[in-house]
């Protein structure tokens, strides 16, 4: 069973806003209450925190659908909806978060450390919040916006201070079991370990932790065996050791041989070369074994190695493998630069960003605007209500949408539409639509939209055109 998982892809939706309410207020003797609609709540979130007690992505790997609670819609007698309850997802230490095209998105180090990862969507005006001088009982609401939904990928990169690679069956898992408290799977057969295991090791006032991620053969870092799914784990470490078997059984493998190879795996890799190294020859207390350990350790420390001969069974040589590694850690963590408090900025995101861009699709034929602002407004209008369809008319017409498509050379019933291509709103333009309340006929309605739509008309025509077969066989029909 599934115990350990470094790499999910989570599929995250934030809550939908909730509705604004269209209301007035009706009380005895008071005819005119005016509007009295609330706002509607705001979406939950979807966040990710960093916690150190928790080491692996299981959970998500079980249940990879995560969804935040929606806001709850306005009420009459000015009363706003609930907002959502916001979705908090702890992951461990070390987690990076990318999307589906490997971009990354976060890299999540330290207690704490969040992300937001869907952002909810924002509630919608009550027509309380609606009225003004010009429109005093607006007879529609806003809607609310949906919530983010994406995919995203969490890798889990280990944090650990010392990374122990080599051959499977090298030792690895018997040297971290005598150097801090973990306890490994132990067994004489290769990919023993099947999972990185982390270890806190203690040496006089250093305190660092040590990581065994599963062996490394020739072709790791295309995929072979499994080191490319757990080479990321080395990634954090301040130091590489390299444990040697000095007493294998495989005739064809020796110690510097092996070496050469990981060596050459860890390059193709990438993102290690500065990382100092260290080497273990570990099995010395087999005679055969500390032969062979003092054949090739001369040549070793010509190349600049700092070698070590242990036994993890017989516990040789551990106390000065685990002194001289606390002192390259300790050298690591001292020639990191200081951080310092950081300051907290709080950088709110503008709402009111007035930018867009107004472009003609000749394929289409339509003019497209594309903007947060009037993208956001289309979402938010209910299309059900023609005076809520002639209030987002107005507010385009503010934002200086008309006048860009007069100098982009619109006309009078051409095609406009506002958004993406896969879910546009296509509607014909009509230049000067701003209204009036004095415009205005009873709630809900607006007689600017009973007016003829060519441009409709002419996209139905030639869609039904496309699709009629009789056409194709008449262009195609040789008598």
């Amino acid at each position: 069973m599934t115990t350990f998982v470094d790499r999910v892809e989570l599929h995250v939706a934030a809550g939908n806003g909730g509705h604004g309410c269209a209301s007035v207020h009706r009380e005895k003797f008071k005819p005119l209450g005016g509007p009295d609609g609330g706002n509607g709540g705001r979406g939950g979130d979807v966040t990710l925190v960093v916690d150190q007690a928790v080491t692996t992505l299981l959970e998500y790997h079980h249940s990879p659908h995560r969804k935040a609670t929606n806001g709850q819609p306005g009420a009459g007698d000015n009363r706003s909806g609930k907002d959502g309850q916001d979705l908090v997802l702890t992951v461990p230490d070390g987690t990076v978060v990318l999307d589906k095209q490997g971009n990354v998105l976060a890299d999540l180090v330290g207690q704490g450390t969040t992300f937001v990862a869907g952002q909810g969507g924002r509630g919608g005006l009550g027509n309380a919040a609606l009225s003004s001088a010009r429109r005093k009982a607006p007879g529609f609401a806003l809607l609310g916006e949906p919530g983010e939904a994406r995919d995203i990928v969490l890798e889990l990169k280990t944090v650990a201070d010392v990374a122990l690679v080599g051959y499977p069956s090298a030792g690895k898992s018997s040297l971290i079991s005598v150097l801090s408290a973990a306890k490994p799977k132990i067994a004489d057969y290769p990919f023993t370990t099947l999972v990185p295991n982390l270890g806190v090791v203690t040496a006089g006032s250093t305190v660092y932790t040590i990581a065994d991620v599963p062996g490394l053969i020739p072709g790791a870092s295309q995929g072979r065996g499994l080191g490319l799914e757990f080479l990321r784990h080395v990634e954090r470490c301040s130091v590489l050791v390299h444990v040697l078997d000095t007493a294998t059984l495989e005739s064809d493998r020796d110690p510097v041989t092996d070496l050469d190879i990981i060596e050459e795996e860890l390059r193709q890799y990438g993102g290690l070369e500065d990382r100092p190294r260290v080497v273990v020859l570990n099995k010395v207390d087999i005679p055969d074994g500390q032969d062979l350990a003092d054949m090739i350790r001369p040549d070793l420390e010509e190349r600049g190695y700092q070698v070590f001969e242990v036994s993890a069974v017989a516990r040789l040589g551990l106390k000065e493998l685990s002194f001289a590694l606390a002192g390259i850690v300790a050298e690591a963590r001292a020639a990191k630069p200081q951080e310092e408090a950081t300051r907290i900025v709080i950088r709110p995101k503008a709402v009111d960003d007035a930018g867009f861009t107004v472009t003609y699709d000749e394929a289409e034929e339509v003019y497209r605007v594309r903007g947060e602002k009037p993208e956001r407004w289309v979402r938010q209008t209910d299309f059900s209500n023609d005076e809520a369809v002639g209030y987002l008319a107005d507010r385009l017409n503010r934002l200086g949408v008309e006048d860009r498509l007069m100098k982009a050379g619109a006309r009078a019933g051409d095609g406009v539409a506002i958004g993406a291509l896969e879910n546009a709103v296509v509607f014909d333009w009509e230049p000067s639509m701003m209204a009036g309340a004095e415009m205005l006929g009873r709630r809900g309605e607006d007689h600017r939209l009973e007016a003829p739509r060519p441009a409709a008309q002419r996209r139905r025509d030639r869609d039904a055109e496309r699709d009629d077969p009789q056409r194709e066989f008449d262009e195609f029909d040789p008598f």
